[in-house]
């Protein structure tokens, strides 16, 4: 199939001239005012042919820049003119990329997004058959709102469970390291020979599965060049990972992981993100000067708490999987111990509000063997709630309040004292049984006595995935016995992943409390 550049043209310049109301028009042309492709916005007064010519006129300002820029292929001009702005960037030694804003226009604020235009643009004109190429224009002031979204939400499924995983993370690294080269070879399973600096940002979306997870990622490769520092800032917005290339056989950009690292922290708002560092062009083995030992070494010391470190080769494509499952490996990490952290935090808000309703609010646990008693246990590790002592500690009973008026204790099935409960969580363990223990019943009903009225009795009975829960919880039959007393009586189903579900029942638990206290 032969590559249709045309028809991509028009796709990627309509677009930014929908999205950005201030541009009049776009001319991509050469260094003699050929036009190659152009758009502009309807009645609009901008002369495509005339912004052309006026190319063969900025060029050699242009050529004058570039001699001057470390790549000797960049440059960028603009000037003001009655009615409008022009701003001209140099794609390359031949073509270049025209805008053309009203007078009024903003061309800073824009001026992030040109350059993405302009990278766009570049791989067009090098586009070949069977390459893969992606126009969508990026909102770089959404990637704030989507990451504090992020921040803001709790995956639904089990932290035990494969889930769908969302995020943005950018390669940086020196000129020439190879980042484009490495996120082709993973994207496109490519390689191509032909070098060409990045034009300020590439953006690639892409999806893969790892280890049952579904990874959605949007890789950003940003251009090296200290001329788009200052719009660095930008484009690490929302940032959620990193990687830090270097190339095996040049010190010079493995000297400068340290500023990337130093600029990354800088830069991007979140803390801590994964951060995982490629040395690059592992083929090259004759000519390599950075051991393995020592890019091991040095990305030991970049973080107390340590900062993975991977060899690759874009061209053969040597770990480059591993590279990118090794981020989204870390990624998932720090998610999941982010949730876990949140959704501890919504515990201890529940029981504190808890308490400031009730005062006093002393939670029961029953359990057939007291050494494995999750609810008990969990709230414990809630170091935010206080201290506590130990008021009574033995085989049989446990008794630990708090100073803040929260107050646990923890019993055995034969023996338990409910007077000054406010909610009892007992477990049942009916794993592979058809049937409950008939002495569950009167241990349920026992406690129902027990209890004062008005409070709340949690039942988790724990069970094996292929076994009937809703039978079981049927046979315990303790209507009559609810009838005589007002207390709310709950069941639950505790299943293999309980150890993350246990603060879902303990939040649920404080609200059968209140609830149960408010009735008349």
């Amino acid at each position: 199939m032969l590559v249709n550049r045309k028809r991509l043209f028009d796709e990627i310049l309509n677009n930014f001239l929908e999205r950005f109301t201030d541009v009049e028009a776009i001319i991509v042309s050469d260094h003699e005012g050929f036009v190659i492709a152009g758009e502009k916005k309807k009645n609009t007064e901008s002369d495509l042919e005339l912004v052309s010519v006026l190319t063969t006129l900025i060029n050699p300002v242009l050529e004058r820049i570039r001699n001057e820029f470390a790549f000797k292929k960049f440059g960028t001009a603009s000037f003001d003119t009655d009615e409008h702005r022009l701003l001209f960037i140099t794609i390359d030694e031949e073509r270049i990329l025209s805008l053309v804003f009203n007078s009024m226009a903003s061309v800073e604020k824009v001026g992030p997004y040109t350059y993405f235009l302009a990278e766009k643009v570049a791989q067009l004109l090098n586009l070949q058959e069977g390459d893969t190429i992606q126009l969508a224009i990026p909102d770089f002031d959404s990637e704030t709102e989507r990451h504090e979204k992020l921040k803001e939400s709790i995956c639904q499924s089990s932290l035990d469970e494969c889930a769908n995983y969302n995020f943005k993370f950018v390669i940086i690294g020196n000129h020439e390291v190879g980042k484009t080269s490495l996120i082709r070879q993973f994207v496109e399973r490519k390689f191509s020979q032909d070098y060409r600096a990045t034009i300020g940002l590439n953006i690639f979306a892409h999806n893969f599965d790892f280890q049952g997870n579904e990874i959605n990622v949007q890789l950003w490769d940003i251009g090296a060049q200290q001329y788009f520092k200052r719009f660095r800032k930008i484009y690490y917005k929302g940032a959620e990972a990193a990687f830090i290339v270097y190339d095996l056989t040049n010190r010079e950009s493995f000297e400068k992981i340290k500023d990337w690292y130093e600029e990354i922290n800088q830069l991007i708002d979140e803390i801590n993100i994964p951060i995982v560092i490629v040395g690059n062009k592992v083929d090259l083995s004759e000519q390599r000067v950075i051991s393995t030992a020592e890019g091991e070494e040095f990305a030991k010391s970049l973080s107390e708490t340590g900062i993975s470190y991977i060899e690759t080769s874009a061209l053969s494509g040597e770990n480059v999987i591993n590279a990118f499952e090794l981020i989204a490996y870390h990624y998932i990490i720090k998610t999941k111990k982010k949730e876990k952290d949140v959704i501890r935090e919504d515990l201890v808000e529940a029981i504190l509000s808890t308490l400031k309703e009730l005062v006093i609010l002393e939670l029961t646990f029953i359990s057939e063997n007291m050494s494995w008693d999750p609810g008990f246990q969990t709230i414990l590790n809630l170091e935010s709630l206080g201290e506590y002592s130990k008021l009574k500690d033995s085989i049989k009973e446990k008794l630990y309040p708090y100073k803040n008026g929260l107050i646990l204790s923890s019993f055995a099935y034969d023996d338990f004292n409910l007077s000054n409960s406010d909610g009892v969580f007992c477990i049942f363990d009916a794993r592979d049984r058809e049937h409950i223990d008939s002495k569950w019943k009167d241990i349920l009903i026992s406690i129902i006595r027990k209890v004062r009225k008005k409070r709340a009795v949690i039942v988790g009975i724990r069970v094996s995935d292929d076994k009937n829960w809703s039978q079981l919880m049927e046979e315990f039959l303790i209507d009559e016995d609810l009838e005589e007393k007002v207390v709310s009586v709950l069941f639950l189903k505790i299943g293999p992943d309980y150890r993350e579900k246990i603060y879902e029942h303990l939040k649920l638990m404080l609200d059968v409390i209140v609830t149960t206290r408010k009735l008349k």
